[in-house]
């Protein structure tokens, strides 16, 4: 594809119409080849490595596989494809994941993709059973190769790239330094761009850190009146457990916060539930362990509590990422007890007292239904937009954000009117369709 083609695209479908200095690097490359790319989470490398993708994506050679971007995790592959279909004009791109069906996703390989976004395990899947040949793959990417290697891919990734075109080119980026394995690469000259700095563009400037000094060991009552202090649209709260993310976020629903809750224990729909709620505004504290870090698009988040000391230095960088990015501002809140042990990667510029909480935490002005259709159902987003203000009396306005999945529709719409919205749809078919459309709880 080229350039012009691509940035136009952007431009039309993504609603992006100005790259950021690193997006710009690599669009202005036209003879990049390999590349290594370190910046920071919520820089926009998933745009960026898009671009340098597409400019050796041929729509026109039909029939085989052309790229492969393998990541650590199922929602940073799921956000690949959001970035990736738009963008891609006359381009088939699958993603493969587990926790998806697996008779769905061969369904999807029945006529070959130009690009495939995968999970390691869940491609070496597909390739064992022969539903798919990567060995033409000119392109690979390799997002979030730092995350690959803490998860113990290392060995999987090195075999499908492996398996790859020989003349292939590697694009490859991480959050923090790390070693690349030569044997990775093709032919050709290895760029390097280092965004991952502290200048004035990059997240960790634009993050005010603040302690709260918790005066129990126990930083529950602690965490209340912060959150209730602060009072902002979206907070991620870090934990160190599984169990400890069950016990604050219980908690939390208990005291009246507009809660969800996000780790690996979870089910894969409740998982991808809790974070379209956060997303969409119908949640507005996400409890979550470290898998939330990295590898997940939100945007608007206004603060991050670390409500257990982050373990290691790497966690600290990503946990911070989350807010401030694209060019905003954001706060980190570290909430400490008497006699805990302070990491020296672990500083602050002052400490914040927050004030005893009331009771009455703010409740969020959206709200989420669920349609028990989706895409595979032949329903677009477009039909649900049109059935919401026919039938159901919204303006294109009052219609939030909807995740349409293969399946399942998850819409925002006010939280005000949804009672009466629910039973106003109740009776009515979408594209001659019998939809079961729910309030969808946090809880």
């Amino acid at each position: 594809m080229g350039i012009q083609e691509i940035l136009t695209n952007i431009k039309e479908r993504l609603g992006i119409a100005t790259l950021n200095e690193m997006q710009r690097a690599v669009a202005d490359n036209a003879s990049l080849r390999n590349l290594v790319l370190t910046a920071p989470t919520g820089s926009g490398k998933t745009l960026a490595l898009a671009i340098a993708m597409l400019r050796r994506i041929t729509p026109a050679d039909k029939g085989m596989v052309q790229a492969v971007v393998i990541v650590p995790t199922r929602e940073l592959a799921l956000q690949w494809l959001d970035v990736v279909r738009p963008i891609a004009v006359g381009c088939k791109s699958v993603v493969l994941y587990g926790g998806h069906s697996f008779r769905e996703e061969a369904a999807s390989l029945s006529v070959t993709p130009a690009i495939v976004i995968a999970t390691p395990g869940r491609l070496l899947d597909h390739l064992q059973r022969d539903r798919l040949d990567i060995s033409t793959a000119g392109t690979v990417v390799l997002d979030e190769y730092d995350k690959l290697l803490d998860l113990g891919f290392a060995a999987d990734v090195a075999r499908l790239v492996g398996d790859t075109s020989p003349r292939r080119c590697l694009l490859l980026s991480s959050a923090t330094d790390c070693d690349v394995p030569k044997t990775l690469f093709g032919r050709g000259e290895v760029t390097r761009l280092d965004f991952g700095g502290d200048d004035a563009s990059s997240p960790a400037s634009r993050i005010t850190i603040a302690r709260v000094e918790s005066p129990e060991r126990d930083k529950l009552g602690t965490l209340r009146d912060l959150l209730g202090t602060i009072d902002v649209d979206r907070v991620i709260v870090f934990v160190n457990y599984r169990e400890s993310a069950e016990r604050v976020y219980n908690d939390l629903h208990a005291s009246g916060f507009s809660a969800g809750l996000y780790h690996g224990g979870l089910e894969q729909q409740d998982r991808l539930n809790a974070f379209d709620l956060f997303n969409n505004g119908t949640t507005r504290v996400l409890v979550s362990t470290d898998l939330a870090a990295r590898g997940i698009d939100i945007d608007g988040v206004d603060a991050v509590v670390h409500y257990h000391l982050p373990p290691t230095e790497q966690a600290w960088i990503h946990r911070n990422g989350r807010t401030a990015r694209f060019d905003a501002t954001g706060m980190v809140y570290v909430i400490t007890s008497e006699g805990e042990n302070i990491p020296r990667y672990v500083t602050w510029e002052h400490d914040f007292v927050p004030s005893p909480f009331t009771g009455r935490p703010r409740r969020p002005l959206t709200a989420t239904l669920y349609f028990n259709i989706g895409k595979k159902d032949k329903i677009s987003r477009g039909d649900i937009v049109g059935f919401l203000i026919s039938k159901g009396g919204l303006t294109a306005d009052e219609i939030g954000s909807i995740s349409l999945r293969d399946h399942a529709a998850l819409v925002a719409v006010p939280s005000a009117k949804v009672a009466d919205l629910v039973k106003a749809l109740a009776p009515h078919r979408i594209k001659n369709k019998r939809a079961r459309i729910t309030l969808i709880s946090n809880s």
